[in-house]
């Protein structure tokens, strides 16, 4: 059977380990020449072939239910359950979805973009399945990275106390999430993983009794019990703490030796109460230059496939954002020892790495957990110290308890750094950085900014580390900068809630937030070609607004188009509104930014072209509402 024929994960009921690993090597051949193609998560599906494959042969996908956590390790789910054709589409406008998506496929029975959920919604769907009288499997699939989020913790705690609840969970056990694993419950499977009993045991045992005289080959089922028995005796350690917690425990198995996940799931299935199947794998499995670097091959943009290497990118490009932040906060943290910088298991992307590399001692990593990271934060700030909380914004999200309840309620002076903030791509509707503005403005004691460009970037972290009397935040996007002149040091603080004038006209006020500046002064220029002659104020700060500036402009102009890369609902351009309204200014005001609606996986550019927000659009919004006898001129 071809790869390409599979319609349905029934299909590999009764199919041999031959054909099982046939299936496998093409499954690996087709991720590979998709996300070298196309880009996209590399390492993780790479690393479950044998365990996806092994796991559906025994289980009925009709009826039973498979929760991945975190959906960039189920490609090879996604090949085997219909996909196959459309899987050339990953992660581009309207095609196969990066991540699971309950709309996508019947098979995805629960979106996964966070770590650390599998276990929670797989248990909720075996007790809906117990009070309804029903009969079904259910398992639960986590890495071992996602074990630092507490959810996944709260989860474990939970299901250990329903010892008549039928519960698979499945620790693919890769030492990684993204970056290598941190803390204790890393460092104490990996203390298992690699103990000398267990290595002695596997490697030696059975060659050594097979040289004692007489017993040659003729004992050897009894010397593979033996040597399973004091395998799992050595192992014992780990399986107690899971056993104590109230699961039944197996392993550690071979992630990659299809006949023995075959039985050991299929004897996992027979056990009354929660289970957990401890699976060791190897992150980037068949592809050597993956499983060599499995940090940098975490995910890829297109790339060669023989050599491994990235496509050039046709011109050069400016430097990113997250490059130019990194780079500034190391200079400022070499003059100032009071500055730390935390990441919750993300150094890679936030560029923080690169920290880490000039000052380890002032870096912290607390793995897959955000709310941890915001409070452990706030008892720094409590000490003097100057957190800088490194966190994609669609992350932070997760520890907004502790940002109202352990930093503002406090007013400590924590700074929120928001990478991905705004639209980000091909990772769809649980990565966009949309509602950041929103959930932050709200708060008492909190400032809010977004730089316009790199340069500004540059001011923006200078600020928050001089901001010391309460929380900070600071958002900005993906990718490239603009180009703009980059100072080496001696980055001046921006006066908190003071705005700025880029351009004057009577016509229209155009009033940006962040990355919404530089499209309002191409739509300035473009209205210009037609009579119209606008104001461009960039913002600056969402919060505390200018309002000693922008309300006289209101006033004055009449014509007003707020301009955010955010949710509308309580965003940049509802302060402005709040603002006008408390102030009994009369004016007209539209607000252009993301209405509500998810954004789903597409390039940036398709995704703000959709959303109209780019410059073209722009200026056709403004002549529609405001100048209606001028034509449009967007194709």
């Amino acid at each position: 059977m071809h790869l390409s024929e599979i319609t349905h994960p029934n299909q590999l009921h009764g199919l041999s380990i031959r054909q099982l690993e046939q299936i496998a090597r093409q499954i690996r051949e087709k991720h590979l020449q998709t996300v070298a193609t196309s880009g996209g998560h590399l390492g993780p599906g790479l690393g479950v072939v044998e365990l996806t494959l092994a796991l559906y042969q025994t289980l009925d996908l009709d009826r039973d239910k498979v929760i991945w956590d975190v959906g960039h390790q189920a490609y090879p789910h996604k090949l085997i359950t219909g996909r196959y054709d459309r899987f050339n589409t990953l992660r581009q406008k309207n095609g196969v979805a990066g991540y699971l998506k309950r709309c996508e496929s019947k098979f995805d029975h629960f979106g996964a973009g966070h770590a650390s959920t599998s276990i929670s919604a797989g248990l909720g769907m075996a007790l809906a399945r117990d009070l309804k009288g029903d009969n079904f499997k259910v398992v639960a699939v986590i890495g071992d990275g996602a074990l630092t989020g507490g959810m996944a913790l709260e989860a474990i705690n939970h299901a250990g106390h329903l010892p008549k609840t039928n519960l698979m969970v499945v620790l693919n056990d890769n030492e990684m999430s993204i970056s290598p694993n941190v803390g204790a419950i890393s460092r104490y499977l990996n203390k298992m993983r690699l103990s000398p009993p267990v290595q002695f045991l596997s490697d030696n045992l059975g060659e050594q009794v097979k040289n004692l005289p007489f017993v040659g080959e003729a004992l050897s089922p009894e010397v593979q019990r033996v040597k399973e028995g004091m395998k799992r005796l050595a192992v014992s350690k780990v399986g107690a703490v899971f056993e104590e917690l109230g699961f039944t425990y197996m392993g550690p198995v071979d992630g990659h030796n299809l006949e023995e996940l075959i039985s050991t799931f299929k004897e996992a299935h027979k056990i009354t109460g929660p289970v957990l199947v401890h699976v060791a794998t190897t992150k980037g499995k068949g592809y050597a230059i993956a499983e060599k670097d499995q940090v940098g091959y975490h995910a890829q943009n297109p790339f060669d496939l023989a050599s491994g290497k990235a496509i050039p990118s046709t011109k050069p490009k400016p430097p990113s954002y997250s490059k130019v932040f990194t780079e500034t906060l190391i200079k400022l943290a070499e003059d100032n020892p009071k500055i730390v910088a935390i990441t919750a298991a993300m150094a890679t992307g936030t560029g923080l790495d690169k920290f880490q590399a000039k000052l380890p001692k002032q870096y912290v990593d607390v793995g897959i957990a955000e709310q941890h990271a915001v409070t452990l934060a706030a008892g720094l700030a409590c000490e003097g110290m100057r957190p800088v909380a490194t966190i994609y914004s669609t992350f932070l999200q997760r520890g907004y308890d502790q940002i109202v309840h352990d930093v503002c309620i406090q007013n400590l002076p924590v700074f929120f750094c928001l990478d991905r903030a705004g639209v980000v791509g091909a990772d769809g509707p649980t990565h966009q950085g949309m509602y950041d503005i929103a959930y932050l403005r709200c708060l008492p004691n909190m400032v809010l900014m977004a730089p316009k460009d790199e340069a500004e970037l540059q001011r923006m972290v200078a600020t928050g580390i001089s901001h010391t009397s309460g929380p900070i935040a600071l958002r900005y996007p993906r990718g490239n900068g603009y180009g703009a002149t980059l100072m080496a040091e001696g980055w001046e603080p921006l006066p908190i809630g003071k705005a700025e004038i880029l351009r004057h006209g009577d016509d229209i006020l155009f009033l940006a937030y962040g990355s919404m500046v530089y499209p309002a002064m191409q739509a300035a220029e473009l209205l210009s070609e037609h009579g119209i002659e606008a104001t461009v104020i960039n913002a600056r700060f969402a919060k505390p607004l200018d309002e000693e500036l922008i309300l006289p402009l209101m006033q004055k102009i009449g014509k007003v188009v707020t301009l955010e890369e955010g949710c509308l609902i309580g965003g940049f351009g509802a302060a402005i509104a709040e603002a006008a309204i408390d102030a009994n200014i009369s004016a007209q005001v539209k607000r252009l930014g993301v209405p509500d609606i998810l954004v789903d996986h597409a390039t940036p550019d398709e995704s703000l072209r959709d959303l109209g927000l780019t410059s073209a659009k722009i200026a056709d919004e403004v002549r529609q509402n405001f100048f209606s006898q001028q034509p449009s001129v967007v194709s």
